[in-house]
């Protein structure tokens, strides 16, 4: 499975991944994901939000246990994120039926769509669409860099963007989620374990600085009649690090757009995309209300306007406790655990479909090791090792969830 899935829209480039959503490559990914479904005997079908879900039993009956997670990728991103956990859920089927189980409850794998959000600037939005954390009419209004609107992109690949919205009755079927997923951190390669469960989310948001100056020659105008917005933004960027090491929280500014965009030309707009986490809300608007704060002295002193826009935000998730024990239990009474040790438990900074339907379902997570930490990079990686026991350790939670 993962050499088949290698190459679809891999850069030959720069060796990553963009795999953005409704463009060729999405649509190499979910033909990738229907035959996988069929090969398996699998009843595969596509929701009215571009989800797409592979049924073993009746999907009416109610009570699923559900798994699987994303395929799409941010803009060279690497080979784990997302797809690890869809190729692990196909391969944990795989391993139950050697296991010669008996499924009671029904089963569901899926793959949920534009998950990083690469294109359209909003994470999450198949998910986000099913749970009703995104109305219709708000993603109708998404528009990618190039102006192309979401019902465009949905149009020309093929599906209805009047149907979208939210999925209250598919999302009543489902009575617990697990999504398996690359640890986006070292934590499990610290204390020594191939396998770890999420405990929770961290608060995050994005947010949009538009510092507008004056557009001007650079080989012709004074330094001291410059009204540079490149300068303020550059003193926001160096803010933003500042705040988040006081805080022991992250802040990113990892986009940006400037205007005109000439190599002569000092820029008349600069427009920079703040990323923020925290392990707490309070430490998060501390954060955020810091960096917006400089970012307004510095504007104030230079003569540029300066207007912030918060684009997305998300609470803090904590995953069912339940579920979470439940999970902690099946695991170290495993093959897994020869150490009779608890699996770790451990909070992350990155989002997760599962963090979108906790809202809606019971949801738990599970992370395989990542020995670097690097993560929406072509360096992401796992060892075959770890990915097996993560294999496994899927398959021990679905076989107690939903099997004799």
């Amino acid at each position: 499975m993962w050499a088949s899935l290698r190459n679809i829209g891999r850069n030959a480039e720069s060796g990553g991944y963009r795999r953005y959503a409704w463009t060729g490559a999405d649509a190499d990914c979910r033909l990738w994901f229907r035959m996988q479904a069929e090969a398996r005997g699998l009843d595969c079908e596509v929701d009215r939000n571009g989800n797409q879900w592979a049924w073993l039993g009746d999907p009416l009956a109610g009570d699923a246990v559900v798994t699987g997670s994303h395929l799409d990728s941010v803009p060279d991103g690497g080979a784990f994120d997302g797809p690890l956990g869809v190729v692990s859920s196909f391969a944990a089927l795989d391993e139950l039926r050697h296991r010669g189980v008996e499924f009671t409850r029904p089963l569901a794998i899926t793959n949920f769509g534009d998950e990083e959000g690469a294109r359209f600037g909003l994470a999450c939005v198949g998910s986000r669409l099913a749970a009703g954390q995104l109305t219709a009419e708000a993603a109708h209004r998404l528009r990618d860099g190039d102006g192309i609107t979401l019902p465009q992109a949905m149009a020309a690949a093929g599906y209805d963007p009047d149907a979208i919205g939210p999925d209250p009755e598919r999302l009543a079927r489902i009575g617990a989620f697990v999504e398996l997923h690359v640890e986006q951190g070292r934590a499990l390669d610290l204390t020594g374990d191939p396998v770890g469960i999420a405990s929770a989310i961290w608060p995050h948001g994005r947010w949009r600085f538009d510092f507008r100056g004056e557009a001007n020659h650079a080989g012709t105008t004074r330094l001291a009649d410059r009204r540079d917005p490149m300068l303020t933004y550059a003193e926001t960027v160096l803010a933003a690090r500042r705040e988040a090491e006081l805080a022991g929280a992250l802040a990113t500014f990892g986009k940006i757009a400037v205007e005109p965009n000439g190599v002569n030309a000092i820029p008349s707009l600069v427009r920079g995309w703040l990323d923020s986490r925290a392990a707490d809300q309070d430490t998060l608007d501390t954060v955020v209300a810091g960096i917006e704060r400089a970012a307004r002295e510095y504007a104030e002193r230079a003569g540029i306007d300066l207007d912030v826009v918060r684009e997305s935000f998300t609470p803090v998730v904590e995953f069912e406790h339940a579920l979470r024990d439940e999970l902690g239990a099946l695991l170290k009474g495993s093959a897994l655990r020869d150490t009779g040790r608890d699996v770790p438990v451990l909070g992350t900074g990155a989002g997760h479909d599962a963090g979108i339907l906790s809202a809606s379902v019971p949801t738990a997570m599970l992370f395989v090791r990542n020995p670097t930490g690097i993560s929406h990079s072509p360096a992401e990686y796992a060892a075959e090792d770890d990915c097996v026991a993560g294999v496994i350790a899927l398959a021990d939670v679905l076989e107690g969830l939903a099997c004799r």
